[in-house]
C-alpha cells in the first residue's frame, strides 16, 4: 500500500470523524431537551379506592385525569392533595387515601400534565404545574388545601405554596432544590458543553424558564408550615437538595432524614404515619 493511499484513507477517516462530531453537537442538545421534557408515561394500574370517584380537572390549558375521594367522617378537617413523582401517576395515592379518609380528610389526586392519562405534551417541573393546581382549587372551591408531594410532586407543592394562599401546609418528600442543578447532576453522562444548549432547547420547546423552576427560591416566600422528608441514602436526588430548601424557609419548618431509604422507597408506613401526625398536630 503506497503513501498516497494511506493519506487518502486517513483523510476519509478524519472527515467521517468531523461529520460524527457535528452530528453529535447538533443532536445531543435536542436529545437532552427531550429527556427533560418528555418523561415516560405510566398509566395507573392500581384499583381506585372504593371511597373515590374518577374526575377530570381543568388545569392551565390541559385536562387532568384524577380521583376525588370524600371522607365520611364529621367534622371534615381539610383536603389533602397528593402530587406524584416523575413518570408516576395518581395510583401512588392509594396509601394516602387509606391513611387520611378515616381521619376526616378528603383526598384529591390526579395525573400531572404529561403523565398518566392527563393531557399535556411536556413536563415543566412546576412552572406550569403549580398553575394547574391553582385551577383545580378554583374548580373544587377548596380553601384549605394541604399538599403532600413526592419528588417532582414535592417540588410542585413547594412552588405552589409560595404563590397560593389557599395552601395551608406542605409535606414534601425527596424534593429537588432547583431544576438546573438536579438535571445537571442526573445528566452527568452528557458532555458538559451540551448542557447549556439542551436547557435552551428545552426552554424554547417547553415555553418556560429553567431557572424559574426553583423550590429553593420559592421557599423564601412560603409562610405556611413545611415538613421536608428525604431518604438519607437517596442517590438520585441527594439529601442536600432538601437541606437547601430547609435553610431557605422562613416559615415553621422541619427536616427529617429517613435512615436507610433512597429516592423511591422513602414513603414507608412509618413515614406516612409521621406525616399524618404532623398534619393533625396543625389543627
Amino acid at each position: 500500500m503506497n503513501v498516497r493511499v494511506l493519506l487518502v484513507g486517513a483523510s476519509v477517516i478524519a472527515i467521517i470523524f468531523v461529520v460524527l462530531l457535528s452530528v453529535a453537537a447538533s443532536q445531543l442538545p435536542a436529545y437532552g431537551a427531550g429527556a427533560l421534557l418528555f418523561p415516560t408515561r405510566h398509566i395507573n394500574a392500581r384499583s381506585m379506592p372504593a371511597e373515590c370517584i374518577n374526575r377530570t380537572f381543568n388545569g392551565l390549558d390541559v385536562v387532568l385525569d384524577g380521583w376525588e375521594c370524600k371522607t365520611e367522617n364529621t367534622p371534615r378537617r381539610g383536603t389533602i392533595f397528593y402530587l406524584h413523582g416523575i413518570a408516576d401517576n395518581r395510583g401512588s395515592a392509594v396509601g394516602i387515601v387509606d391513611a387520611f379518609l378515616p381521619r376526616g380528610f378528603d383526598v384529591i389526586a390526579y395525573d400531572a400534565r404529561a403523565h398518566g392519562t392527563s393531557e399535556g405534551e411536556r413536563c415543566t417541573y412546576g412552572y406550569y404545574e403549580k398553575r394547574d393546581l391553582q385551577r383545580v382549587l378554583d374548580q373544587l372551591h377548596i380553601t384549605d388545601a394541604i399538599l403532600i408531594g413526592h419528588s417532582l410532586g414535592a417540588a410542585i407543592a413547594l412552588q405552589a405554596a409560595a404563590i397560593e394562599p389557599r395552601v395551608r401546609a406542605v409535606a414534601a418528600l425527596s424534593s429537588f432544590s432547583d431544576l438546573r442543578t438536579i438535571a445537571t447532576e442526573r445528566a452527568s453522562f452528557f458532555p458538559s458543553w451540551s448542557l447549556g444548549p439542551a436547557f435552551s432547547r428545552a426552554e424554547h420547546d417547553g415555553k418556560f424558564v429553567v431557572d424559574d423552576v426553583s423550590p429553593v427560591k420559592a421557599a423564601a416566600h412560603i409562610t405556611v408550615p413545611v415538613l421536608l422528608m428525604h431518604g438519607a441514602i437517596d442517590r438520585d436526588t441527594p439529601p442536600v437538595h432538601s437541606r437547601r430548601v430547609f435553610d431557605a424557609l422562613k416559615s415553621p419548618k422541619q427536616l427529617v432524614l429517613v435512615e436507610g431509604r433512597g429516592h423511591n422507597d422513602v414513603m414507608t408506613a412509618a413515614v406516612l404515619t409521621q406525616i399524618r401526625e404532623w398534619i393533625e398536630a396543625l389543627h
